[in-house]
């Protein structure tokens, strides 16, 4: 049987190595997440998180652990496509509503404001990063990590 670790390990990496460009994007490119920005990085942690622990368990393990990160992966890129839905439809805002005020009131948030704190508009204008805009990065690196990881589940199979 082969085994996915080496896989869950690298989309471990890669999720909180994009955190940790958010970071930089947010706090020396002062650019504030919005709501859905925070979801998507809660999305991001939560596939690296399982990854990193799954990749830690016995190699029986990591087909399971392979297939909820990628179920995390999908949801983190629900929240994208709507982040991008929102950004394509100007009237539509997720700025101070209750969203805010509910991701702000969660205990991450208030433990790593500097991490899980939204103070951003979700159509907000930021410049491109490579002709795309944020949400349209994270949808690609959430789908990119759930077929690496669905293929990951796969391969143990076999």
């Amino acid at each position: 049987m082969r085994t996915s670790k080496p896989v869950l390990v690298a989309a471990g990496i890669i999720c909180f190595a994009l955190v940790g460009y958010a970071l930089y994007l947010q706090h020396v490119r002062e650019m504030l997440p919005c709501p859905l920005c925070v979801l998507q990085r809660y999305a991001f942690v939560a596939v690296g998180l399982l990854c990193f622990i799954f990749a830690a368990m016995p190699r029986a393990a990591t087909k399971t652990g392979a297939l909820l990160g990628a179920l995390a992966a999908l949801v983190g890129g629900g929240i994208a496509g709507w982040h991008l839905w929102v950004k394509a439809h100007p009237s539509v805002s997720c700025g101070i509503d209750p969203l805010e005020t509910s991701l702000n009131k969660i205990f991450t948030a208030e433990l790593m404001p500097f991490l899980f704190k939204a103070d951003g508009l979700c159509s907000a204008e930021y410049e491109p990063i490579i002709g795309l805009s944020i949400p349209q990065w994270s949808l690609i690196w959430f789908a990119i990590l759930a077929i690496l990881l669905i293929w990951a589940a796969l391969r143990q199979s076999r």
